[in-house]
This record gives C-alpha cells, structure tokens and sequence, in this order.
C-alpha cells in the first residue's frame, strides 16, 4: 500500500473531498478514481486547472466551493515538512488556491517521499510567494529591506503565471528560525496574495518510504 491508497482509508461514501496539485496529488486522483468507478461517491474541489483536467479524464466528480459548506478533508502534497507538521508548499506554483482548500476543510492530508522532510523549514532554500502582478516591483524592494532575494519564476523563457493570473517570486531563504513571524512580515506587504508556508494547517502527513507508510498527526492543542 502506497501513501495515496492509505490516504483513500480516511475517505468515506458523500464526501466532498479537496484535491491538491502535484505529483502526489495526482497520484491520490488516479488512486481515488479507480474507487469512484467502482461505486465510491464523492465530489472533489481541484486547487488548480490542471488538477480539474486530470479529475475530468479520469471521471472524478467535481464541485465549488461555492456549492458547498465545506471540504470534509483535503489531500495534496509538500515540499517540506518539518517535526511539527509544517510545511512549505508552492513549487508547482498553487500555493494559494491550495491554501484556500487547506482552510475549508475539517482535516487536512499530506502526502510526502522522505525526500521532504526537514529538521527546520526552509532547508531547501526556496520559498515560493504569490504576487500581484502590479506590485511586484513594490514586493522586491520590500522583500530586499528583510534582506531576501527572490527570483522571478519563468516557464520556457516567460514569467509564471499562476491560475489566478498573478506571479510568483521564490524566495532565497536560510533554514528558517521564526516562519511565523516571517509569514507575517510577507503577509503585511501590499501585492503579496500569499505565501508557500502553511503553518499549522496538516493533520497528517503520510510519508512514502519503500517498504511501508509511515503516518505523523499533529499534536491536539
């Protein structure tokens, strides 16, 4: 049993069901289409277009959020995670519709390669951040007063842009000391819509190794 099949154990019949972006979480669509073929009925709320296109080739049934109260659970992937179950998100560039899935569901579902963990975020050295296209001159300058760089993310030659029609800068980051108060100080900027850390957000994070599946849940508050 993979990491996408465990997560298909949390799932159950009339669930409305959000569906990440990415390598894993396209591997949790094909996982869970094979069961809505055979009779599973659930909706899923795709954190991008190319999630939505994938859903739709392989005859997943899909919803708004604007038809729905809420997201009974939500499964995507990372790029990190650190011991406490936070991570960092947005290398495929959806970071903001993932975090607004994240945030409408009961229970958010991880699924990583032991490749993504990190001791302390940021150890990667990249973290992505969503801009509007407007501000992103106002956004470099700012970010260069906190002392970071951030590089334009280009596609063949052009900027990146993402579904929501907006940039996105990755920022050179160290092994991060204080990712809230960083995710504060990138939230307080004018043209910034959002960030890649998600913080306190997972409840679990299933982690793919080659001979089992090992689960972390984050501590009760």
């Amino acid at each position: 049993m993979n990491n996408a099949e465990y997560a298909l154990q949390e799932i159950a019949d009339g669930q409305v069901i959000g569906l990440g972006s990415g390598r894993a979480a396209f591997a949790f669509v094909h996982a869970l289409s094979d069961h809505v073929r055979a009779g599973l009925h659930i909706r899923g709320v795709p954190t991008s277009q190319g999630t939505a296109d994938l859903a739709h080739q392989l005859g997943v049934p899909l919803t708004t959020l604007a038809e729905v109260k809420g997201l009974d659970l939500a499964v995507d992937g990372a790029d990190e995670v650190d011991p406490q179950l936070r991570l960092i998100k947005g290398y495929g560039g959806a970071l903001v519709r993932e975090k607004i899935v994240a945030a409408s569901a009961k229970r958010f579902i991880i699924l990583v390669g032991a490749e993504k963990l990190v001791q302390v975020l940021g150890e990667h050295g990249k973290l992505p951040v969503e801009v509007v296209p407007f501000g992103v001159d106002l956004v470099r300058r700012r970010l260069s007063q906190l002392g970071l760089t951030a590089a334009m993310r280009q596609v063949e030659g052009r900027p990146f842009v993402s579904d929501n029609g907006n940039l996105i800068l990755d920022v050179a980051v160290q092994p991060l000391a204080d990712p809230a108060a960083l995710e504060q100080q990138l939230r307080a900027i004018p043209g910034v819509v959002g960030t890649g850390l998600f913080l306190n957000m997972a409840d679990m994070v299933l982690i793919q190794h080659p001979d089992r599946v090992e689960v972390r849940q984050r501590a009760s508050v």
